[in-house]
Parts: structure tokens; C-alpha cells; sequence
């Protein structure tokens, strides 16, 4: 009598090399160990030229594929050597914006509890009506711009990346006029004033162009390049660090700078990945001098704009009563971040750009 054969098409009931194992082996770690980080990230994202042998399953209705190296000037030898320097996934990034939200929150109570809005100087109340109620607008703006980007790079460390890009913007935005409705609970704060300024006022029409200018591309790398290479250390670090963070104390303000402070962590970070994703695309064996070239054409389109940017904010510097510093010191410490940035990257302005 011939033996039965059970079968059984149960997960895990096929017996294989390294089946027990609870570590990964699909792909090759940055060192010698293979982190948790990239466990849950490496080649989550599909890839034909790695796993779909088949090619893409479905494509959009003009034939493009699901994702496409078409999307970015950039070219890579291999969309997946990018690794993170943070290390960024879901949990340590949920972990880290609720730590901020309690921080703030508890600033905020804390100020609203021992009266500290009313210690506000009168004039600086004014700067944060018109100008921090402002520039959430372009905050939120970019949040936006990193959230379609992320749709779009070819593997999901870069997406990943540029996805929690966003939630910090869209977070810190958020927090913003949290803060700005607290304020406006307590003192005599129109609400309506920073949108009336973000449209209207000629101190950031020209900001507001820049963002608009970032919108209306459709190359991700592109985005990525001129939001955190660019705009962030010549116009939206000058004003949050080169300002806020220098004029509040002395007009009473020990709470803005707290929120502040979490945008300015956010952006160490993200400059970190940024960096570090630019500087393999530029050192790419087979496609990093077109890179580079492709880089130089970016700086050439929104330096001059970033520049005007920030030039058409020194009005802002005038309005404390109290001086603490200039307007040309916190564009000097820009510059100097700035050409930092190229210096690490190997890259320079092209011909012809100034600061």
C-alpha cells in the first residue's frame, strides 16, 4: 500500500534554507550588520529591475509604468544604495513627533497657566500677527510639495525619507497656528492677518513665488534638491533662526522659540538625508558628472529667486523695538550655511550666480 503524502499549503509549512531564521538576507546591509531600519525598508518597494522580472504589472493609462526614472533628470546606477542617516521609519518617526506635540503642548499650557502671553512686548506681538503667522503658509506649502514628491522616487528609502520630509513640515505648520490661536484666545491677535500678508504684503510675495515655483515642477529630485538645498538655508532657516529665534527672548517671548526649535531640529535631520542622497547621486560611477551638470541648472534657476527671497525680508529686521542683531549678520550666517552645503556636496555656484 503506497504511503500518503500530506500537503499542506500553509505559510511556513515548507521547510527551507534559513526558513527559521529571523533575519533578513535579501539584500546587502550599508555595514556589516543589517539594522532594523533597513529590515523594514529595503526593497518593500518593487523594482523590475531587481525582483519583477516580468516587468510592471500594472501601468498607468499612457503606458508609463507604476514608477518611472523618467519623473527626475537625475540618474543612478542603483536607486537603492541610498540609505538614511537617521534611520527614519514609522515607528521611531511616530515616537518623535508625539514627543513634540506634548513638549509644545505642555510650553503652551505652561505660558497660557503663569499669564506669559501678556508679558508679550506689544510690537513683537504684531511681528508674529503678521510675519510667523505668515510664513506657516509656506511651511504648509512645502509639506504639500514633499508629500507628492515621495509618490515618485524609485525605492522606498528615498520615499521614505521624503515622505517623513513631509510630516515634519505639515506637523510644524499644524503646530503653528495652534500656537497662533492660543495666543489669540488670550491677547488682541488677528488671525486673519497672515494670510492677508502671505498674499498681499510685498515683504513675501517673493517667498511666496519661490514656493509656487517648487509646486509647478514635476521632478521630485528637483524638489528635494531646491527645497532643502536652497530655500531652507537661504530663506526659511534665515527666518526662523536668523529672527525668531534671536529676537524673541528679548521681547518677553520665552514660547515661540520652543516651537520654532522643533522646525530647526527637523530640517538638521532632513538636511542630513538630503545630503547624503545627493552626495551618491553625484559620486554615481556611470551617471554622476551629468548629476552634477543636471545640479548646477537647478542652482541656476532658484538661487536668484531664494536670494531676492530673502533680500525682500530684511524689512522684517527693522520692526522689534528691541535691536538684537541685523538683517545683514543672519543673511552673512546664511550665506555661510549655504556655501557649507556645496562645499560637502563638491559642488559650486555656476558662472554668473551671486549670492
Amino acid at each position: 500500500m503506497s504511503e500518503i503524502v500530506k500537503q499542506s499549503a500553509e505559510a511556513g509549512s515548507k521547510k527551507f534554507a534559513s526558513s527559521t531564521s529571523r533575519r533578513y538576507n535579501y539584500y546587502e546591509p550599508q555595514a556589516r550588520r543589517r539594522t532594523l531600519y533597513e529590515d523594514v525598508t529595503v526593497d518593500v518597494q518593487p523594482d523590475p529591475e531587481r525582483y519583477l522580472k516580468q516587468g510592471w504589472i500594472v501601468s498607468f493609462a499612457d503606458g508609463t509604468p507604476a514608477y518611472s526614472d523618467s519623473w527626475t533628470k537625475i540618474r543612478s546606477s542603483d536607486w537603492h544604495q541610498y540609505r538614511d542617516p537617521n534611520k527614519e521609519w514609522e515607528r521611531n518617526h511616530y515616537a518623535r513627533q508625539s514627543a513634540i506635540i506634548k513638549q509644545v503642548g505642555l510650553t503652551i499650557q505652561s505660558a497660557k497657566v503663569e499669564k506669559q502671553f501678556n508679558n508679550f512686548d506689544k510690537a513683537w506681538v504684531k511681528i508674529l500677527e503678521d510675519h510667523f503667522s505668515a510664513v506657516k503658509h509656506a511651511e504648509y506649502g512645502l509639506g504639500m510639495i514633499f508629500q507628492s514628491a515621495q509618490r515618485d522616487g524609485l525605492s522606498q528609502m528615498i520615499n521614505n525619507s521624503i515622505l517623513i520630509n513631509a510630516a515634519d513640515k505639515l506637523r510644524y505648520a499644524q503646530e503653528s497656528t495652534i500656537y497662533l490661536g492660543e495666543i489669540a484666545s488670550v491677547t488682541e491677535f488677528d488671525e486673519t492677518s497672515g494670510k492677508d500678508n502671505w498674499m498681499k504684503n510685498e515683504i513675501w510675495q517673493s517667498t511666496r513665488k519661490v514656493v509656487e515655483t517648487f509646486t509647478a515642477s514635476t521632478d521630485w529630485a528637483e524638489q528635494i534638491f531646491a527645497i532643502n538645498l536652497v530655500y531652507e538655508p537661504l530663506v526659511g532657516e534665515l527666518f526662523r533662526s536668523g529672527f525668531l529665534m534671536q529676537y524673541a527672548a528679548s521681547h518677553g517671548d520665552y514660547i515661540t522659540p520652543t516651537l520654532v526649535s522643533t522646525a530647526e531640529a527637523d530640517y538638521e535631520r532632513n538636511l542630513d538625508y538630503t545630503a547624503e542622497m545627493f552626495d551618491i547621486f553625484f559620486k554615481d560611477p556611470v551617471h554622476g558628472q551629468n548629476n552634477i551638470l543636471v545640479a548646477h541648472e537647478w542652482l541656476k534657476k532658484y538661487v536668484p529667486l531664494c536670494v531676492t527671497s530673502a533680500n525682500n525680508l530684511q524689512p522684517i529686521w527693522s520692526q522689534p523695538r528691541v535691536k538684537v542683531t541685523t538683517f545683514t549678520e543672519a543673511y552673512m550666517s546664511a550665506n555661510e550655511r549655504f556655501n557649507s552645503i556645496l562645499k560637502h556636496l563638491n559642488i559650486s555656484l555656476p558662472k554668473g550666480v551671486k549670492l
